[in-house]
């Protein structure tokens, strides 16, 4: 589970949440079926698609040296009508 860093909570994610599909940050090294196969271990789901797309790092300046941040790839994916993933527990 070390190539999926976080969820993504954007507009468009929270969006896509009506229509069963779920948006992740990965590592950038990782396919669309290794991260299928994690998917369907971990949250014990069945994933019908995966759509992904590389986003470019951002650009930092540290002074008068110039850096960038590393890209990131994001999945997401599509599951089977009757299954979520739980992402927030709500334990009082």
């Amino acid at each position: 589970m070390d190539g999926i860093k976080y969820a993504v909570f954007t507009e468009k994610s929270l969006r896509l949440l009506g229509k069963n599909q779920y948006t992740f940050n990965v590592e950038s090294g990782f396919t669309k079926t290794e991260i299928k196969h994690w998917v369907e271990l971990f949250f014990g789901v069945k994933v019908v698609a995966v759509n992904s797309h590389r986003l470019p790092g951002k650009g930092r300046r540290m002074g008068p040296i110039l850096g960038h941040t590393m890209h990131y790839r994001r999945m997401i994916i599509t599951l089977q009508p009757g299954y979520s993933i739980p992402l927030l527990d709500r334990e009082k």
